[in-house]
């Protein structure tokens, strides 16, 4: 596997690094009446504008090179076909397998799809009965309130559905709780009635430090309030890949829903993992969710390089934060349903990408996965955009806009369009000249994409959650990393749990450096 830098692709591009940052973006426009033609691009309900990039064709076409020399076709077949293309784990990377129809086994095969369809059946049976009130708790009161104790993957996906959706959600009220310090749990416990709440505990391995501890916060408040022995029996459901640690936990393995070793969590959300979603907005809507995502992986897959929108945001994104050094992404949603959207791309991206070495054990060459970050549409204004505007760092954003929201929303659609509109439109062209005063003027020539989104349904968010995700993908194939593992979250929770008897009043087995130490004869007083 040839590394990056020693491509004649990637050294075309390092050679015409100078010129392309000379390059005015209202210049390009001036030359080429028709540019937003030629760089937009629309499929799934999602138009993707490019055109404010510091691209010309040769450019482009270097770039489009680039990808063909890194093998990005042969790596998102093998990604669809099921080969282990995470190579230091020995698995399969399978979401896409997740969301294929029932009617077509997909590419990984009829054993994998009749696994899936098996799990998806028994979500959509039993995602009825609770919805319904058949299903009751360990009183005989329907389910009302329904809490979901995961972090990560198992947190952030189903809650950025819901929230996205949320004039949808007509089945029991969903809670999340992930963070181990508390206050989420103590938040969701205060609004619920014990007798009518089921706990969803959602953890892969079942042995996630923050979801068990809260686990048993909230199987403790359970027997407490509700005057029943099969309380935990009734009205806590697992869903995990290890059976074994739910036994433990004294649940029953048999009602457990299923994950699978070859999802990793931050893929997951279309797994048993969206059984909150479920719950929530119903089946039809999660169907349709997947059916969005569906056709954005047969675009993917299907689409050549040159109109591929995740292969297009993924060279795009190697292009500004690799070749040009421009280390953050601003994401920013001119929609509030789409509040969680930048962190759930934080551990979409900097998870998969965050990588120092290659799918070899290579040291790469080159920087990798950049920060992501941001917020919604004109709160950000009043927030951060100065620093986009005016600042000495260059930062690309994804505009993300949709023309007609979640029925039942209010506002002025017209005065949200035209600031997110304007501001990509600001960061192009910048004021500037000999009448305006130092501190007024804004340099411009600033890139972004805006990627506009035709309604805000189930498949419009499907499609656009798996463009991120394959462009990710896309951006791991040029570098040339496993975009898959995530070891690097392992090491600080290793230590946490040796500092923790620390914290207590125990003596280490072996001397801390001064720093740890000193913090924690302070918090012991």
């Amino acid at each position: 596997m040839p590394s990056l830098e020693t491509l004649p692709a990637w050294q075309t591009l390092v050679d015409r690094r100078e010129a392309i940052r000379a390059t005015r973006l209202v210049d390009l426009f001036d030359a080429d009446p028709t540019r937003f033609d030629q760089f937009s691009l629309e499929t799934e309900g999602l138009l993707l504008d490019y055109s404010k990039q510091p691209i010309d064709a040769a450019t482009w076409q270097a770039l489009l090179a680039l990808a063909e020399a890194c093998d990005l076709p042969a790596q998102r077949e093998a990604m669809f076909n099921g080969t282990a293309v995470n190579s230091t784990e020995d698995r399969a990377a399978l979401h896409t397998a997740l969301r294929q129809p029932a009617a077509e086994p997909g590419p990984a095969g009829e054993a994998i799809h009749r696994e899936v369809m098996d799990t998806r059946t028994r979500m959509a049976e039993l995602a009825e009965r609770i919805r319904s009130g058949e299903y009751m708790g360990a009183t005989g009161k329907p389910i009302r309130h329904v809490i979901n104790i995961g972090i990560g993957g198992s947190d952030l996906g189903p809650r950025l559905v819901l929230e996205a959706l949320a004039p949808m959600v007509d089945g029991p009220a969903v809670h999340f709780v992930a963070n181990v310090d508390g206050v989420e749990l103590e938040r969701a416990l205060a609004v619920c009635d014990p007798e009518t709440t089921l706990v969803l505990v959602v953890s892969k391995s079942f042995g996630t430090v923050e979801t068990m501890a809260n686990a048993h916060e909230a199987m403790a408040w359970l027997r407490r309030r509700v005057p029943s022995d099969a309380v935990i029996e009734r009205q806590v459901l697992a869903i995990t890949a290890n059976l074994e640690r739910v036994r433990a936990l004294g649940l029953d393995p048999a009602l457990a829903l299923p994950m699978r070793d070859w999802v990793g969590g931050r893929y997951s959300l279309w797994s048993a993992v969206g059984f909150a979603i479920q719950l929530g907005i119903g089946s039809d809507c999660l169907e349709a969710l997947l059916a969005g995502a569906h056709g954005m992986d047969q675009h993917f897959r299907r689409a050549p390089l040159d109109a591929n929108m995740p292969v297009i945001l993924g060279l795009l994104s190697v292009f500004n934060g690799t070749l040009l050094g421009r280390r953050s992404q601003a994401v920013v949603p001119y929609t509030e349903r789409l509040g969680r959207l930048s962190a759930y791309l934080q551990q979409l991206v900097m998870e998969s990408n965050g990588k120092s070495v290659d799918r070899l054990g290579n040291p790469v060459a080159v920087p990798t996965a950049g920060a992501i970050w941001g917020q919604t549409g004109t709160p950000g204004q009043h927030a951060f955009f100065q620093a986009l505007h005016q600042g000495t760092d260059v930062v690309p954003v994804d505009f993300i806009g949709v023309i007609r929201p979640v029925a039942g929303e209010r506002g002025d659609p017209l005065e949200l369009t035209a600031h997110l509109f304007a501001q990509s439109q600001a960061l192009m062209q910048g004021r500037g000249g000999a009448d305006v005063p130092a501190a007024r003027a804004c340099p411009g020539n600033r890139p972004s994409n805006t990627v506009l989104i035709d309604a805000l349904t189930p498949e419009r968010l499907g499609a656009l959650i798996a463009l991120y995700e394959h462009r990710t993908f896309a951006e791991a194939a040029v570098w040339g990393i496993n975009p898959f593992d995530q070891f690097g979250v392992e090491l600080g929770k290793g230590l946490a749990a040796d500092l923790k008897p620390l914290l207590g009043g125990a003596t280490p087995e072996t001397p801390l450096d001064g720093s740890t130490a000193g913090l924690i004869a302070r918090y012991r007083g």
